[in-house]
């Protein structure tokens, strides 16, 4: 492989990372409150004696941008990678399904498909990521690209040892520090990334705060409005009406069990 150049990469973050909070602060703009109340459990936040609105609403935006971040940052990890191969060893985003990066190195066609963490999927997509990566080994095999062809199931983070034929024989799964020496040969690189991916952040961490909080500061005037008493206390009730209301059993048991 070829030697990687820190400086690409750290350039290639700085382009990148604009993207990634720019996609953050869309989802706050296009988000609304009947959104973001649909998507918690109203019991448990009475159960944990949430009387503030502004700590509920807290509360339930760091939820829903937890798992938004979770997904736009994981976009963000394997374009990444993706770069860093393309750097190293001439790799490029796959066309397959189901398949993100390709690359030869040392007479073997690597098909790689990159998560960024351990808990990435459920049975049905642990299935279906099988298949596709099935599917990639035979058209390589057919191409004759190289000697061999391995399949790869790449994690950006996480601490799990190397697993040789997993679900499939022949493929990996390599995480954390190993998936990022597997693409470039440098045993550091997973440390070596977090610096100037932790400088852009801070660049950006203002504006993003700034539109959290004009986030924050309507939807607690539009919830106090529909969902608090005139002393200003939440109404539970009518909460857990907007979040759960949708009684119709009756007529669904009037049709199965005609009299």
């Amino acid at each position: 492989m070829k030697e990687l150049d820190l400086d690409r990469v750290s350039q290639f973050i700085d382009e990148n990372f604009v993207d990634f909070y720019h996609s953050l602060i869309n989802a706050l703009e296009e988000l609304t409150l009947n959104q973001l109340l649909e998507i918690k459990n109203p019991y448990l936040f009475k159960v944990n004696c949430v009387f503030s609105v502004s700590e509920l609403l807290e509360n339930l935006l760091d939820a829903y941008l937890s798992s938004s971040e979770e997904k736009l940052f994981g976009d963000f990890l394997e374009n990444l990678a993706i770069f860093i191969a393309g750097q190293t060893c001439g790799g490029h985003k796959s066309t397959a399904q189901g398949v993100d990066l390709e690359f030869i190195h040392n007479d073997i066609h690597y098909v790689v498909s990159i998560k960024s963490g351990p808990n990435w999927g459920n049975s049905s997509q642990v299935k279906k990521l099988v298949q596709d990566l099935k599917s990639a080994v035979i058209r390589v095999q057919q191409s004759r690209t190289a000697n061999a062809v391995r399949p790869v199931l790449g994690i950006c983070y996480g601490k799990t040892r190397t697993n040789v034929n997993y679900r499939l024989p022949g493929c990996w799964k390599v995480v954390g520090q190993n998936f990022w020496y597997l693409i470039s040969e440098n045993e550091s690189l997973y440390t070596d990334i977090i610096e100037p991916i932790g400088y852009r952040a801070r660049q950006h961490n203002e504006a993003f705060d700034s539109e959290r909080g004009r986030v924050v500061n309507r939807f607690t005037r539009e919830f106090i409005d529909r969902f608090c008493d005139p002393l200003g206390g939440i109404d539970w009730p009518r909460l857990v009406a907007f979040n759960s209301g949708n009684y119709d059993l009756d007529e669904i048991m009037t049709l199965c069990n005609p009299t």
